[in-house]
């Protein structure tokens, strides 16, 4: 397991600490790739200078670089900003500072899960490597004492404002688990199921951003999890249908188009096109296809067969 410690302000953290978020977005101005961390290690934050502490940290997730918009939509004020001007400012603010030229919507985000803040009683002094000169971050690896003392002081607060009491090495380990450990929030989701797919309806294969939605197999509201294979990247008119039950798709990953939108609407002919067709588009990875439980709970549930 490795540690990030990167460098942020004191807004960002003040703001994120009020909200009591259950994901964050640390975003940066460019679309440079991140590659420091795995996924589930660790992300801590320090505030910039006088602060020389370490406050608040979360699991990483993914880098994806996303449309502004996109950001605002997926993960609001979880950006560290209270509004999409605010955030679109702030952008602006630190391009122009890095000598960042052009018009690139995109913006770089660091994507994490079940983030933690801490008191300022609990601020953890920067490690004894630390240099002033250090502008974006400092990875630092479990092997290493400095990098063992660092993930120790923080297990032992995690575990203290949680639980109210001390925690031994042991106790901390927890924090290194698998994904069952870290759960992910809405805005994870959705941008896990957007990559997952290329950015194309897996019915479709339109790759017009705007009108693609990741769309939950089985619903959050009962009880499905923000996972990859419970997701699927859907037109927003398709998303609509599987949602109301007028489309399924089966173990095959075949559409399954219901008789009821025709005797409901007296037309479909756009989306009985695609009746019976294997899915245009699937994720690469066999683990982020959906998932046979959840097409079989959507098939038993909600579609009008």
């Amino acid at each position: 397991m490795k540690i990030y410690v990167g460098v942020t302000d004191k807004n960002w953290f003040d703001l994120l600490k009020e909200s009591n978020c259950d994901e964050v977005n640390f975003w940066k101005p460019g679309t440079g790739n991140f590659k420091a961390l795995e996924f589930n290690d660790l992300f801590l934050f320090k505030l910039h200078s006088p602060y020389n502490y370490i406050v608040d940290g979360g699991f990483y997730v993914r880098f994806s670089a996303l449309p502004t918009y996109l950001a605002w939509e997926s993960f609001g004020i979880k950006n560290g900003t209270r509004t999409l001007s605010e955030l679109e400012d702030r952008i602006r603010k630190y391009r122009t500072r890095n000598g960042i030229v052009g018009g690139n919507p995109l913006i770089g985000c660091i994507i994490l899960t079940e983030p933690f803040f801490f008191d300022e009683q609990d601020w953890i002094p920067v490690p004894e490597d630390w240099k002033n000169s250090i502008v974006q971050g400092k990875t630092y690896s479990l092997d290493t004492q400095i990098g063992k003392r660092l993930y120790d002081s923080v297990a032992e607060r995690i575990q203290r404002t949680h639980t109210g009491i001390s925690a031994t090495a042991s106790d901390a380990a927890r924090y290194s688990e698998s994904m069952t450990r870290h759960r992910l929030g809405q805005g994870a989701f959705r941008v896990l199921v957007t990559d997952a797919y290329h950015r194309r309806c897996a019915v479709t294969g339109e790759k017009t951003l705007p009108v693609l939605e990741a769309a939950h197999i089985k619903p959050y509201a009962d009880q499905g999890p923000h996972v990859t294979n419970n997701g699927i990247l859907l037109k927003s008119d398709f998303h609509t249908l599987f949602d109301k039950g007028y489309i399924t798709i089966d173990r095959d990953y075949r559409l399954d188009v219901s008789p009821r939108l025709h005797q409901d609407y007296g037309n479909g002919r756009d989306y009985y096109k695609y009746h019976g067709q294997r899915l245009f588009n699937l994720p690469d990875q066999e683990s982020q296809r959906p998932g046979r439980e959840f097409l079989e709970w959507h098939n038993e549930n909600v579609f009008l067969g």
